[in-house]
């Protein structure tokens, strides 16, 4: 006899022999419930998933005017690029997932199948989620700050080990990332793998690797397939990472990145990528309908004593320790810088960073809603993966149904965050749900439902399949054998979703930063913004509290699970066949004592049998505990909505801490103390919500950089001109033709960044010219933006544009500066700066305030006023055209800003804008316009002018 036909075995004995035939045969089962949780899971899917992804898909057919035509697929499918960012895309991910599930089955075996101390099985089953308490963007900046040329273990090593940019970085990041997703899979469906097959391999002669496949890797393949997919498409989609240490290494959710919230947003473009995206989904659902048949039901799961291996546990103790120092010695440095007072330049210790968040007004607020989110988010998330579970693992509904379930998942599973946001930007713009916590919820739960699903559906289908038609046939109903036989089985994996969502939405970016609101900001739209505007210690500090956070929601949830899992076998004969037999002692008398002998020693059964009073006082007590909590919570989160009635005005700004803090100063000095809420995006961010909101935009006001606007206003035609503004503007060519619905707040300057202690160990001039960057000496010591990206990148352009035109010397120019950026070609404006300061390179592109901030810090920053010219870009202040719901105030206060509050900003941002204002002491002595306006058109022409030039060094 074979392990596997072992495996196959019998069914549980009948516990009810002498039921009559008549009873025997019930009538063929309804199954009303779930039929009707089949239901809510479908409606919920249509709503959340169908429709947002049918909106987007029919966008990506659609023209600018509305007409449906192929014109976006040949744009995007035909530029060669595109075919290298998907090669690039799919090796990546397939070789990290291949890796990530390779470990994690490392981590699960040693878990389960070791004798190591239990000690150490409890530390790897932790330790291995840390990644996953962290958000994905907060990845990059470990890594450099880790690995990178000043970083903390290149420091301790002496060299620096490899290069961190391009593939080795995304492998990196992408196997950190998906490592613990992969092992909460495997290390779940382990647990259902009866072990003592493993004995019986042993007592039948059977060879070490013939046991370990038969009996540990057999039962596994279906789960461990999965979990690649899952791994896959996880790196497939994601972002964050390649921000950060991508390089040249061009993968598709950057392209999609760039062209959804790129210098120039086309979301019908973006729309293509999405659907391309979307086509591996396909060949998922086909594989996971392949994969079903190996899975392995159990009868009921063993107990038993592993077999000693003293080199089996010291290899596999061995290889997970060294697994998983490697894996938490990157997250070193977030535990790390938050508490040094400057990295890398003073290394003392200081406890300002943590200080300075906490007497942050509004960091208890967004704290506090960031945990209500999750929260929330885990609850209805266990409740819906649950149901679907049920629907798709306990019934014998059609397998059309069962696969419909199935099919979404995997379709979820393949959709980027990123998109899913932008979706719901579309479909639920101007409807109850916009700018609430229900709808970061939903998109939360619908983000992150794959996984929950697959390790609830592999918890359900592992337990015995003849539970409910046993209690069935004893008189209980569906929903008693649920909730008193399935569920408690199910206990420790649905508390393993709880936290799998909580964490999850807790870290997440990429879908909620363009559905929250003023009142809704949660935590890592925070860290999103501060990200846009350089601050990687307060990044770090946030990070930290995040950490923090999800440490202690992991630790509740092993404790709580920390005996039902050992003891699940145990449990599940003691407690819960017994229920089912004394449900047969309701039908028939004498199967009371069936029951009895079943499952007691002596005629006396080991479990209790609680009175039905006492049982009825519980689930009062229960069911009215939790009535009070879902009124709690709900009220909550009704609370933020209406509080929005309250007619303070909000104003939305992509501006830097500097500028807003003189917004408020302007606005607190001139009467409006406490009657507006100021709120804080990423440039990109607020840009994509303008373009896709219009005039249902929360925001009664915002700040913005004005060809943003300007393009709002094109498409959307939702700004009202302004009738309170006095001052005048100068006659520059570009502010004096200002249209009426806008008037700049400041001038953002670039110039050329160094790091001049770096720069001194590398022995080179330091530039005059951004010509000077084009010299060969320079190669692999400059950062600069990428235009297709940031706009800050179009500073730079417009010099190189005017002083050498577009032509062959221009051309060469910069595309000797492409080249010697090479991987620090960055898609972030501050990406440069971030460069500089880290001391990953000597001399970067950026913003020019920002450097001179640094140099006053007393870093070893400074900064030169290229020769070609300082060129700016204008942020301006427009009011939002809401007809009767118009709030009288914003008109008001966008003059305050301008007219009262230009002294301050001046400080600051030196560029006069106005009549009347002087430079500052510390204004550039070269600062130059563009002789053309500033156009989205132009825009366009000069973005098209720096993809060739990049094409062309990224060629050689």
């Amino acid at each position: 006899m074979s392990v596997e036909s072992i495996q196959a075995g019998k069914q549980l004995p009948n516990i009810a022999p002498e039921i009559s035939n008549h009873e025997r045969r019930p009538r063929a089962p309804k199954q009303t419930e779930l039929w009707t949780l089949l239901a809510i899971v479908s409606v919920a899917f249509l709503a959340f998933l169908v429709v947002p992804l049918a909106t987007v898909i029919v966008k990506s057919f659609q023209t600018g005017d509305g007409a449906a035509t192929l014109s976006n697929y040949w744009a995007v499918l035909s530029r060669p690029e595109f075919g290298a960012s998907v090669a690039h895309s799919l090796i990546v991910a397939a070789v990290s997932a291949l890796i990530a599930v390779l470990l994690a089955f490392l981590l699960a075996y040693t878990v389960n199948c070791t004798n190591v101390p239990n000690g150490l099985k409890k530390a790897i089953t932790l330790l291995t989620q840390v990644p996953m308490l962290l958000p994905t963007i907060t990845y990059g900046f470990a890594i450099i700050y880790s690995f990178g040329k000043q970083g903390l273990i290149t420091r301790l090593l002496g060299f620096q080990p490899f290069d961190i940019y391009g593939f080795n970085g995304l492998l990196i990041g992408y196997v950190i990332y998906t490592l613990p997703t992969c092992f909460l899979l495997i290390n779940n469906s382990f647990q259902f793998v009866d072990k003592k097959f493993i004995i019986v391999s042993h007592i039948m002669g059977d060879k070490p690797f013939t046991t370990f496949l038969n009996t540990v890797v057999r039962p596994l393949v279906g789960t461990m397939a999965i979990a690649f997919i899952q791994s896959f498409f996880l790196a497939f989609t994601d972002y964050g990472i390649p921000t950060s240490v991508g390089g040249e290494y061009d993968v598709l959710a950057m392209t999609l990145f760039n062209q959804m919230l790129g210098s120039i947003p086309n979301f019908n473009r973006g729309a293509v990528i999405a659907v391309v995206m979307l086509v591996p989904s396909i060949i998922s659902i086909i594989l996971v309908t392949v994969l079903e048949r190996f899975a392995i039901r159990y009868n009921k799961i063993s107990q038993v004593e592993l077999p000693k291996g003293k080199r089996r546990d010291w290899l596999c103790g061995i290889a997970s320790i060294v697994t998983l120092v490697c894996v938490l010695s990157l997250f070193a440095v977030i535990i790390l810088i938050p508490f040094v007072t400057e990295w890398p330049f003073n290394t003392s210790f200081t406890f300002g960073h943590i200080a300075a968040l906490f007497t942050d007004s509004e960091l208890t607020q967004v704290y506090t809603n960031s945990l209500y989110v999750a929260v929330m988010t885990a609850v209805i998330g266990c409740l819906f993966a649950y149901a679907a579970g049920l629907v798709t693992s306990r019934s014998k509904l059609p397998n059309w149904a069962r696969r419909t379930v199935d099919a979404m998942s995997s379709i979820i599973n393949t959709v980027p965050g990123m998109v899913l946001g932008i979706a719901f930007l579309f479909v639920f713009s101007g409807t109850s749900l916009q700018n609430t916590f229900w709808i970061l919820i939903a998109a939360n739960i619908v983000h992150y439902f794959a996984t929950p699903y697959q390790m609830i559906k592999d918890s359900l289908t592992k337990m015995n399949a003849s539970w409910e038609t046993t209690a069935k046939l004893m008189g209980d109903s569906w929903f008693k054998t649920i909730v008193r036989v399935v569920t408690p089985n199910a206990l420790p994996t649905i508390l393993q979703v709880f936290s799998y969502y909580f964490v999850n939405a807790m870290v997440t970016i990429s879908a909620v930063v363009f559905l929250t609101g003023a009142r809704t900001q949660v935590i890592t739209t925070k860290i999103s913004a501060l990200q846009h505007v350089a601050k990687f210690d307060e990044i770090f500090a946030l990070s930290l509290l995040i950490l923090a956070t999800n440490l202690v929601v992991k630790g509740v949830t092993a404790f709580l699970t920390r005996d039902r899992s050992r003891e699940k076998a145990r449990a599940a004969v003691k407690v819960k066949t017994p229920q089912v037999a004394v449900a047969a002692a309701a039908v028939r008398p004498d199967a009371r004592q069936t029951a009895i002998e079943q499952t007691g020693a002596n005629g006396s059964p080991d479990f209790p049998l609680p009175t039905s009073g006492n049982r009825r006082a519980r689930n009062v007590f229960t069911g009215a505990l939790s009535a009070v909590l879902a009124v709690l919570l709900v009220a909550f989160g009704f609370g933020a909505t209406a509080s929005s009635a309250n007619g303070q005005v909000v104003i939305y700004t992509n501006a830097d801490d500097e500028a807003v803090v003189a917004f408020q100063h302007a606005l607190d000095d001139n009467g409006f103390r406490g009657q507006y809420i100021i709120q804080s995006f990423g440039t990109s961010e607020l840009g994509g919500k303008m373009l896709a909101e219009g005039k249902a935009l929360e925001a009664d006001m915002l700040t913005m950089s004005s060809y943003y606007v300007d393009s709002a206003q094109e498409r959307n035609h939702m700004f009202a001109d302004l009738t309170d503004v006095k001052s005048k503007l100068l006659g520059t060519s570009e502010n004096s033709k200002a249209p009426a619905y806008r008037s700049p707040t400041t001038a953002q300057e670039g110039a050329i960044i160094v790091n001049t202690k770096t720069l001194a160990e590398s022995g080179v001039p330091e530039p005059k010219s951004l010509k000077d960057l084009a010299d060969p000496q320079y190669k692999g010591l400059i950062s600069v933006p990428d235009m297709e990206g940031s706009s800050t990148g179009w500073l730079m352009i417009q010099a190189i544009a005017d002083a050498y035109g577009t032509g062959a010397e221009g051309q060469k120019i910069l595309t000797d500066i492409y080249r010697n950026a090479g991987p620090h070609l960055e898609q972030s404006g501050s990406g440069p700066l971030k460069a500089v300061r880290s001391g990953e390179v000597a001399i970067g592109f950026g913003l020019r305030h920002q450097a001179v901030a640094d140099k006053a810090k007393g870093l070893p920053i400074d900064f030169v006023d290229p020769t070609e010219g300082n060129y700016s870009l204008t942020e301006s202040v427009a009011v939002l055209d809401k007809g009767r719901a118009t709030n009288p105030k914003a008109q008001q206060m966008a003059a305050v800003i301008i007219d009262k509050g230009r002294k301050e900003l001046l400080q600051t941002y030196p560029t006069p804008l106005y009549q009347g204002e002087t430079a500052a002491a510390n204004a550039s002595k070269n600062s130059k316009s563009f002789p053309q306006p500033l156009t989205v058109d132009l825009l366009q022409e000069h973005q098209d002018f720096s993809s060739a030039c990049k094409r062309a060094a990224q060629s050689e």
